[in-house]
């Protein structure tokens, strides 16, 4: 059974039956159906036309559904007849299915759920885990996503920034449960860069791969947090660097600059230097400044003062730190390193326990406390 093209199949297919005129909603449903049934027989039974295959038992199990219930007899006159047996026709709706999936009346997690489930055809189950809630709790979010977007039509431009948006989300939750949201993303990155032509598709594609080409070197054999500039750079994924730079490239020289691909572009850097010494941290501030004009974001001036920090000294990364508001998430943590590397180790010990109790996740805590104990070893006594 290949898993990967059932997951390949299910927006094309979810597509057909929606332009079809079913509502999105049971449409959903009878092509989770569909993907079961196949499960079950295809082992024994590989059809000729996977995707035909699909598409027609998907539909009978919509008609089944709607003439089942009495209030939906209008909608089973306007079905009509089930169509002919053939081939699938070739229209893919994929890429509409992505911008209904993101649909800006959705919240992100709600966004993020469905694009997992109706475009990267993960089961409800699946999703749960890899979010870490019940499944009875990701079911009822799906539904009522469904619910919502089950009257917008198809028929209208999509927005592709919340497109995008939603799929960097699903990358940022890394690895969780039996499904890796990371390479997810990557996936679904890539078969909508196939179906539509934009640059910054392009770059969040090469940023999610510069990003997860070093995602083995993140971490110790213990599970702590390894700082990149202490990564073993021999255990990053050359390949991945290699296609993600050379994607960035053709989209940076189209001139139409975005966020993402100012940000793979600081990714690149990073990737290009074999030590963390030789790192061109004057051009990653020059990025920085490109992507504080692109977003207005406190986040990216955050990042911007630690990379000024390296380019001009502690003393300057902490004068463009001292701009932005404290409450900031990390701001703390980067406010010890500065510290720290200004020769202050007493103010950036403190400054280190302080972050690591402010600290949104168990691995990020544990890694400032120990920079806290390291610092404070290293005190006179």
């Amino acid at each position: 059974m290949d898993e990967t093209l059932l997951r390949d199949l299910t927006p094309s297919v979810l597509g057909v039956l929606v332009r079809r005129g079913a509502d999105f909603a049971a449409a959903e449903d009878a092509v989770q159906e569909a993907l079961v049934e196949a499960v079950r027989a295809w082992p024994e039974d590989p059809p000729r036309d996977p995707k035909g295959w699909l598409v027609t038992v998907a539909w009978r199990r919509f008609l089944d559904a709607t003439r089942s219930e009495a209030a939906r007899r209008r909608r089973e006159d306007a079905a009509a007849a089930e169509p002919a047996p053939g081939p699938a026709p070739a229209a893919d709706d994929t890429l509409r299915l992505y911008f209904l999936c993101a649909h800006p009346s959705l919240t992100p997690s709600s966004a993020v759920a469905l694009t997992l489930r109706a475009v990267g055809g993960l089961t409800t189950r699946q999703i749960a885990r890899a979010y870490l809630v019940p499944e009875a709790t990701m079911a009822q979010r799906i539904s009522r996503a469904k619910r919502t977007v089950s009257g917008v039509r198809l028929d209208t431009p999509g927005d592709v920034s919340t497109v995008l948006r939603v799929l960097y989300l699903v990358f940022n939750e890394g690895y969780s449960g039996d499904v890796d949201l990371a390479a997810e993303a990557i996936r679904l990155t890539r078969r909508l860069a196939v179906a539509i032509d934009h640059p910054e598709v392009a770059g969040l594609l090469a940023l999610m791969l510069l990003h997860h080409a070093r995602r083995a070197a993140r971490t110790a054999a213990d599970g702590s947090l390894v700082p990149l500039a202490e990564q073993d750079r021999g255990c990053w994924d050359r390949r991945a660097i290699t296609e993600g730079t050379g994607i960035l490239q053709a989209a940076l020289a189209r001139d139409r600059l975005g966020e993402y691909q100012a940000q793979a572009a600081v990714a690149a850097l990073h990737a290009d230097a074999h030590t963390a010494a030789e790192t061109d941290w004057v051009q990653i501030v020059e990025w920085y400044d490109e992507l504080a004009r692109l977003t207005d974001s406190p986040v990216v001036l955050l990042n911007r003062a630690v990379a000024v920090g390296e380019a001009d000294g502690p003393r300057a990364g902490l004068a463009a730190l001292a701009a932005l508001d404290a409450s900031l998430p990390r701001h703390t943590a980067v406010a010890a390193h500065l510290h720290e590397r200004d020769g202050d180790p007493v103010t950036a010990a403190r400054l280190y326990a302080e972050a690591a109790a402010k600290a949104p996740n168990l691995a990020e805590r544990d890694h400032l406390t120990r920079q806290a104990a390291r610092l404070n070893t290293l005190r006179p006594r």
